[in-house]
C-alpha cells in the first residue's frame, strides 16, 4: 500500500496508523476511518480488483488546501464486539481505547485541539458514536484530557451504519444481514449464538443510539446509504435501507452511494459512484472545522476556568475563619483514629496579632485543640501542601 506520494506505508491491524501527513506544512484537520464488522483498517477501505487504498492514495489530493492528516484505526471487531455478553458492554471498551489512543497520538504531537472528521462504515458508526459519548461524559480534573475528542469533532460520515429506530424487530434483520455479508460462511456456522444475540434485545447497541441523539445536534452530520441490494443465498436486500442509514433528521445532510453495502467504502479512482460526495463533504469539513473548533474551545476553556474558581471559592468558604495548623500538628491530625486515646494538646496563643479570635476552632473537637490565631503565610503553605478537604472530612467522621 502507497500513500499519494507513492511511499509505502503498513497499516497496523490493531491502533492508529497515520496514513498520509501533509509535508512541510502542519496538519490543521485529523480525518479518522473506523471499519465496522469483521473490517480491517486497511482492506475496509481498498478496492478489491485494482487494490487502491482510497484514504491514502486518492483522499489526499483533494485535501491539500486543507492540510489535512489522515489516520485508520483498527480493533478486534468479531461478533462478540457487538454482543451483549458477560461485560455487557464489550463496545464500550473499543470506544475507550479508541479515545485513549487518539488522543496520545495527537497530545504529543502538540495538536490536542485539531479539528476531527470522522468517517465510519457500516457498525463501526456505532464505535464512532459510544466514543463520543464517553468523552462528552469526561468530567473529572485529572482525566479532562480525553474530552478533547468530544470538543475538538467537527462532523461525522456515517457509510452503511444501521441507525436504530422504534422497529426493534428489523432492526435485528438489519443486524443478521450485516453479519451475512460480512463474515465468512464459518463463522456465521461456528457462531451461530453470538449472532442471535447479537440481533435480538441488543440493549448496548440500542441504548448507544437514545444517548447519541442528546450529542447528535453539535457535529455536522452526513448519512449515506447504499443504491444497490446485497444478494443473501439468492435474495437481494438492501442490508441497511435507506430509512436505517439515512434517517429524517433535521439539519442533517443525506445521500445514496451505488454500490452494495460492503462495496460501498471501497473507491477504485475518484470517478467512482460515490466518491465525489464523500470526498467533497470530508473536503468541505475540514475547511469549515477549524474556525468552529476554535469557538468550542474557547468556550470549553471558558467552561473550566469557572469551575476551577468556583471550587477555589468553596475550598476558600471552606476555611473561612479558621487556623492553618503547623506541621507538628498536621502529624497529630493525620493520624488514625487511635489518636483520639492521645492527650489533648492545647495551642498557645498568639500575642500581639490583629486577626486573633478566641473563638475560632479548627479540626476534630475530641482532640481538645483550641486554636485562637489565624495562620502565617507559611502555616498555610505547610497546610496547602499536606492537608486536603478529604482529610477534613475523614477526620470529622472520626469523632
Amino acid at each position: 500500500m502507497s500513500n499519494s506520494s507513492g511511499q509505502r506505508i503498513p497499516v497496523n491491524k490493531f491502533g492508529l496508523t497515520e496514513v498520509f501527513s501533509p509535508t512541510p506544512a502542519k496538519p490543521e484537520v485529523d480525518v479518522v476511518f473506523v471499519h465496522g464488522l469483521n473490517g480491517h483498517p486497511h482492506n475496509t477501505w481498498t478496492s478489491e480488483n485494482a487494490k487502491v487504498f482510497w484514504p491514502s492514495q486518492i483522499l489526499p489530493g483533494f485535501l491539500e488546501e486543507e492540510k489535512a492528516r489522515v489516520l485508520v484505526y483498527g480493533y478486534d471487531a468479531d461478533v462478540t464486539s457487538f454482543t451483549d455478553g458477560a461485560s455487557r458492554d464489550k463496545i464500550h471498551n473499543h470506544a475507550e481505547h479508541l479515545i485513549a489512543e487518539l488522543v496520545a497520538n495527537r497530545r504529543i504531537r502538540k495538536a490536542s485541539e485539531r479539528p476531527i472528521i470522522w468517517v465510519a462504515h457500516s457498525l463501526g458508526g456505532l464505535v464512532v458514536k459510544r466514543a463520543l459519548i464517553y468523552s462528552a461524559e469526561i468530567r473529572g480534573m485529572k482525566t479532562e484530557h480525553l474530552r478533547s475528542i468530544f470538543v475538538s469533532t467537527y462532523g461525522i460520515l456515517f457509510l452503511g451504519t444501521p441507525h436504530h429506530g422504534s422497529d426493534v424487530a428489523q432492526w435485528g434483520n438489519r443486524l443478521e444481514w450485516i453479519c451475512s455479508v460480512m463474515l465468512p460462511k464459518k463463522v456465521m456456522d461456528s457462531q451461530s449464538q453470538l449472532i442471535d444475540a447479537l440481533k435480538t434485545n441488543n440493549e448496548t447497541l440500542q441504548n448507544i443510539d437514545r444517548q447519541f441523539i442528546q450529542i447528535l445536534s453539535r457535529f455536522h452530520i452526513y448519512f449515506f446509504h447504499e443504491g444497490k441490494p446485497t444478494d443473501l443465498k439468492g435474495t437481494l436486500k438492501f442490508i441497511v435501507d435507506e430509512t436505517s442509514a439515512s434517517p429524517t433528521v433535521q439539519d442533517v445532510e443525506r445521500a445514496v452511494i451505488q454500490a452494495d453495502h460492503s462495496h460501498m467504502c471501497k473507491f477504485e479512482d475518484e470517478s467512482a459512484p460515490g466518491f465525489d460526495l464523500v470526498a467533497e463533504g470530508i473536503q468541505r469539513y475540514a475547511g469549515e472545522a477549524p474556525a468552529k473548533i476554535k469557538r468550542n474551545w474557547a468556550a470549553e476553556n471558558q467552561e473550566r476556568t469557572s469551575v476551577k474558581h468556583a471550587e477555589a471559592a468553596e475550598a476558600t468558604e471552606l476555611y473561612s475563619g479558621t487556623r492553618f495548623p503547623s506541621t507538628s500538628e498536621l502529624n497529630l491530625t493525620k493520624r488514625t483514629a487511635s489518636v483520639k486515646n492521645t492527650p489533648p494538646q492545647r495551642d498557645t496563643p498568639q500575642k500581639n496579632t490583629p486577626q486573633s479570635d478566641s473563638n475560632s476552632t479548627f479540626g476534630n473537637s475530641s482532640l481538645g485543640r483550641e486554636q485562637k490565631a489565624l495562620p502565617s503565610t507559611e502555616g498555610q503553605a505547610e497546610f496547602d501542601e499536606h492537608f486536603t478537604v478529604e482529610d477534613i472530612t475523614n477526620d470529622k467522621e472520626l469523632a
